[in-house]
């Protein structure tokens, strides 16, 4: 058995061509799609990065590992206490040793362990091959890693390849030397001249005034330049510059699909491509204008937490070859289908539920509902139930969200019209779904703390933390006294804090 699962790291499955997109970005991605099953909703249980890659290699949601946000204690796992063995609980059931356990020789082409100081992620990988940019890598630097690796070992048995394409991630860096694939393609229309202009008078981390990365705008001293990113756009103070943002984002998936193509090529080249399971997703998407969030991941939304995931798998999918299952998954599911698949054992720690046998079977089937969770950018807890998601804000980022929203993602998958003011009987109805599901996890939990209540004590996520005062000033010195003065009701401690200028 062979495997390969390319990971394409914030890839919104809207912007592919096999989920319906106009534009040609995905011609490769699609070819698997065509010859596979395409999951239509599939979201990360855990956004955005570090936690939703921890919750699918250990397959746990995050609320039981203790990973929900980039930084602090709530960044790196519950300790497991005196009861660790010589080796770990982790250590005996993450997603690559349970592989490792049916002969598979496991792999990653990937920075995304040093990227985080997340050590964990290496668990269970035989072979690890560090790209070396921490995540600032580009196709063409991952791609040589690739090839080389494949025409060293495509052609034996039995691995586990995970290659981390990195390109769609802001800032969008696709070189200037490719060209400008869509300037004769639209970019999407829901996002209006009219839609522009309200956002523009609003407020909040990456909103359209301050669409570079928050910190930007917050401290000295970021380390970006955004100067050096020409397709990264840092304020929507124009369609021209909301074109920008959908071309660099949309070039970004193109690049990284050209690369997926010759790596595509590379497995037919050696006769093995038909032998080989195909497995494309991503560990989140990105705002693009939802929720006056341009280019950035740090809500529990339809934009953020719905991920791509395309499998191709000879001898399973081939009767099913472009079919489409509907069914709610959660991203971290795939782990235990993968086991299942190679006849290996689900560890009955995790909350990883597997669709092989359905899948084996032609059956769409999943979950009744999921709990999706953004705890770096906002602290947010949403349900996602038959046509809606209903978003439950603790802490709002500095967006101004009010304590639930809700919308309708099928009539509005770019969360234009907030229903929870009018359908309260929904609102109700997620927040006892939301309750229900914290009291089952918690029954399976190890460690008694929540760390939703982690991150509140600590003074808020990570991407926000001791960020107002600064932004307090730039809001007032952009006009907008209202939001400034809404903010410091909203967070009077956090307003008082000093901003601090922390490296990173």
């Amino acid at each position: 058995m062979r495997i390969l699962y390319i990971d394409v790291d914030t890839l919104r499955p809207d912007h592919l061509g096999c989920y319906g997109y106009p534009r040609p970005t995905s011609p490769a991605i699609d070819s698997v799609a065509r010859a596979g099953v395409r999951f239509d909703q599939v979201y990360c249980s855990d956004a955005p990065c570090l936690p939703s890659r921890t919750a699918l290699f250990c397959g746990r949601y995050g609320i039981h590992t203790g990973v929900v946000d980039h930084a602090g204690i709530a960044a790196d796992f519950f300790p497991e206490g005196p009861a660790r063995g010589f080796r770990s609980t982790l250590g005996e059931t993450n997603w690559m040793q349970c592989l490792r356990k049916q002969g598979l020789r496991t792999v990653t082409i990937s920075p995304f362990g040093d990227r985080h100081c997340a050590w964990w992620f290496y668990a269970g990988f035989l072979e690890i091959i560090n790209s070396g940019k921490y995540g600032g890598e580009i196709a063409t630097d991952v791609e040589p890693l690739v090839l080389d690796w494949l025409n060293r070992n495509g052609a034996a048995d039995h691995w586990f390849l995970h290659v981390n394409l990195w390109d769609p991630h802001n800032p969008y860096r696709t070189p200037d030397t490719y060209g400008h694939p869509f300037q004769d393609e639209l970019p999407p229309v829901w996002l209006t001249e009219q839609i522009r202009r309200r956002h523009w008078q609003g407020a909040g981390p990456e909103s359209a005034q301050d669409a570079a990365e928050f910190q930007e705008v917050a401290r000295t001293g970021y380390p970006h330049s955004w100067e050096s990113f020409p397709r990264q756009p840092v304020q929507m103070s124009s369609m021209r510059q909301v074109r920008r943002l959908f071309d660099g984002y949309d070039v970004g998936i193109r690049y990284a699909d050209d690369a997926v193509g010759r790596i595509l090529a590379t497995l037919q080249k050696q006769g093995v491509y038909d032998e080989t399971a195909v497995i494309i997703s991503s560990d989140h998407g990105e705002n693009l204008g939802e929720l006056n969030i341009y280019g950035a991941h740090m809500t529990a939304d339809e934009a953020t937490c719905r991920v791509p995931l395309i499998i191709r798998w000879p001898g399973v999918t081939d009767a099913l070859a472009g079919g489409v299952f509907q069914a709610l998954h959660y991203h971290l599911d795939l782990a235990a289908t993968v086991v299942q698949l190679v006849r290996g054992d689900v560890p009955p720690s995790w909350d990883s539920v597997g669709f092989g046998d359905p899948l084996r079977q032609g059956r769409d089937t999943g979950r009744d509902y999921l709990v999706l969770s953004n705890l770096a950018g906002t602290c947010q807890r949403t349900v996602r139930f038959d046509n809606y998601l209903a978003i439950r804000s603790y802490h709002d980022g500095y967006h101004g969200f009010p304590d639930w929203m809700l919308f309708d993602v099928r009539a509005d998958p770019h969360l234009q019209q907030d229903l929870a003011p009018r359908r309260a009987e929904l609102v109700d109805r997620a927040a006892r779904l939301l309750d229900q599901w914290l009291g089952d996890v918690l029954r399976s939990a190890t460690h008694a703390q929540d760390p939703l209540w982690t991150v509140l004590h600590a003074g808020g996520p990570e991407h926000t933390r001791g960020y107002l005062p600064a932004y307090l000033q730039r809001l007032r010195a952009t006009g907008r006294q209202q939001w400034a003065e809404k903010l410091e009701r909203m967070h009077p401690r956090e307003a008082a804090q000093i901003s601090p200028q922390r490296a990173k």
